[in-house]
């Protein structure tokens, strides 16, 4: 008797872990793909502002990789992104015009949500990797995350500029 209420216990802590474990993947990775998603968002934001910016006050080098970071496929966009991080630090802001600031807080904003996007890519990624979740395929429903590898998009403030 005491067998039977001993196997019945152990199955149901397998399961329970089990449960568990499948509900955690399932969690990390619907995270991760609000990160990119927002993430996306931030991107988009910074080359919005950085083609006003481009309009207004400088070149069509800065306008034209803000367009392209803007029209850039999935298979484009961190070499766009990219590109337009580097014309931007060429670029020497003032930031009392409100379009460099614009251009700055989106930067900060892309910065954070960079690391975030990161941090649950690889959490999910951890937690796809492990051996009992591919055994069993926990998360064969959903693609595996990837990264986004981008320079660091947070630009220079000059140090003769008050912040705050």
């Amino acid at each position: 008797m005491w067998w039977v209420v001993g196997a019945t216990v152990v199955v149901a802590l397998v399961s329970a872990y089990l449960i568990w474990t499948a509900g955690r993947v399932e969690r990390l990775q619907a995270r991760a793909q609000l990160a990119a998603r927002a993430l996306d968002a931030h991107l988009l934001r910074r080359a919005a502002a950085a083609a006003v910016l481009a309009e207004r006050s400088y070149g069509v080098e800065l306008y034209a990789a803000a367009r392209i970071a803007l029209d850039a496929g999935p298979d484009e966009r961190e070499a766009a992104e990219n590109d337009l991080t580097r014309q931007l630090r060429t670029v020497q802001l003032d930031l009392t015009d409100p379009d460099c600031e614009a251009v700055v807080a989106a930067s900060r904003r892309l910065a954070l949500a960079r690391q975030v996007h990161t941090d649950l890519v690889r959490d999910a990624r951890a937690a796809r990797g492990r051996p009992l979740v591919r055994l069993l395929r926990m998360g064969h429903r959903h693609t595996w995350p990837r990264y986004f590898d981008i320079d660091d998009p947070t630009l220079a403030i000059p140090a003769d500029v008050p912040t705050g």
